[in-house]
């Protein structure tokens, strides 16, 4: 191949493989040292936050809704029996997300209801006879990561929700089986080169559908088909020149992925409607199979699913909870904490369950630490003071108002740059069709 094909398909693999690297990357991280708000747990262990997530916890889009408990889960030596507590009516989600990010089941309030539950995940092409057929859920590759959020308005909240979290269990079908985990990657191949590895060795162990596969013979000439030998280790100057290139390409292509169109209307919210819909081939329990919910082209979904994984990795579809975003104000204007902003709703969002806006800095789509110790609003913060119309304003700003009814409105910002998102969960259909537009935020 000539360099400039190299560099193209170099590219072409990095918004491939980037979720699978992005996300396994965070699964190894869980297991060996936990994150902020969750403690290192082993596979096939739930570990349980204990508190909302704060400025601490640097994990992108994190939400400040729910209190986490994530299982990393292997099933290289056989299934695993989850059982699920009775939320008594209140939300939670069990999502259920494979090596390369695809959302492939759902339990909980929308999918499930709420009561008590038990159910067998197995690994692929697992051939035994489960007790109750109904309720099997097939992961599509033997790592996976459940990730469950309950519902918790605040600190006071938080005894329910623990023994809830105590109730959620998962345990071996047949006992004695030991976790293989994620193969390692050669440690002598070159930083340049480690994105390259980790997809080579993970590609190997956790394929894809048959169609990615024969996607992924174009990647030969790059050496992520190789076996044995990391061809990285000691690779000639000019193929690795070319390998770097590519890489970087591929990631400015993510990164543009992730940034509201050219012709994308000054103001209006970027709602993620269908950038979890790559997943079009292993749709479980709690899933909508529909084609208003996959993505027909399978290279748009590549880079829909790498976008996702960059701006909200282990998101939701949207008929679970809905994602909007803005960068700009209402004149297309960047938001920055350098200003003073409204947010108005004559009516809320439209959510079956309830609805929040979250404020992240850019570029890393972290909570930012603020004085008053308040990373999301909405419809179950108290407090909150409405308008006689019944309409709600909320108040972006760096600094905290002087007037005490803005203030109770008020979702700090950081000083420079920022993106707020509105999440709704179990959006109702007017969320979902247009019917409901999100109102712009306002410079002052």
């Amino acid at each position: 191949m000539t360099e400039p094909e190299l560099e193209a398909l170099a590219a072409d693999a990095y918004v491939y493989g980037y979720p699978m690297v992005a996300g396994l990357t965070m699964v190894e991280r869980f297991v060996q040292g936990g994150t902020g708000v969750l403690p290192a747990t082993p596979y096939n262990h739930f570990g349980h936050a204990t508190r909302l997530a704060g400025p601490n916890d640097e994990f992108v889009s994190v939400n400040n809704d729910t209190v986490y408990s994530v299982a990393q889960l292997d099933l290289s030596e056989g299934p695993q029996i989850l059982r699920l507590p009775d939320t008594a009516g209140a939300y939670h989600v069990l999502q259920f997300v494979d090596a390369w990010t695809d959302n492939f089941a759902y339990l909980g309030r929308r999918a499930t209801g709420t009561g008590a539950q038990t159910w067998l995940v197995v690994p692929p092409d697992w051939h035994g006879t489960p007790t109750d057929p109904d309720r099997v859920i097939v992961s599509p590759t033997t790592v996976a990561t459940i990730v469950g959020r309950f519902a918790c308005t605040g600190p006071d909240d938080l005894p329910r929700v623990r023994a809830l979290q105590d109730g959620l269990t998962l345990e071996p079908l047949e006992p004695g089986g030991l976790s293989a985990g994620l193969p390692a990657p050669d440690p002598e191949v070159p930083e340049r080169l480690a994105f390259f590895e980790r997809l080579r060795v993970w590609m190997a162990a956790f394929p894809p559908a048959e169609t990615d596969r024969t996607y992924e013979q174009r990647f030969a000439p790059l050496g992520l088909l190789d076996t044995g030998t990391s061809p990285y280790r000691a690779a000639a100057p000019d193929w690795t020149l070319a390998l770097a290139k590519g890489l970087a390409a591929g990631r400015e292509r993510v990164e543009d992925a992730t940034r509201p169109p050219e012709d994308h209307p000054a103001g209006e919210w970027r709602a993620a409607l269908h950038l979890f819909d790559y997943n079009v081939d292993f749709l479980g329990p709690g899933t909508l199979d529909d084609p208003e919910w996959r993505i027909p082209d399978r290279r748009a979904a590549y880079l829909s699913r790498a976008a996702a994984a960059r701006a909200g990795l282990w998101g939701n579809h949207a008929y679970e909870a809905l994602y909007a975003m803005t960068y700009d104000d209402a004149d297309g204007r960047p938001l920055t904490g350098a200003h003073h902003y409204t947010l108005r709703f004559d009516r809320p969002p439209p959510a079956d369950a309830f609805w929040s806006v979250t404020m992240y800095g850019v570029p890393e789509y972290y909570l930012v630490d603020n004085p008053a110790d308040r990373y999301s609003i909405g419809d179950r913060t108290p407090g909150l003071v409405h308008g006689p119309d019944g309409s709600l304003t909320l108040h972006l700003r760096h600094d905290r108002p002087a007037d005490p009814a803005e203030a109770a409105n008020w979702l700090p910002t950081p000083e420079g740059g920022f993106r707020p998102t509105i999440r709704i969960y179990q959006p109702q259909p007017a969320a979902l069709d247009g019917t409901y537009r999100l109102p712009p935020i306002r410079r002052r």
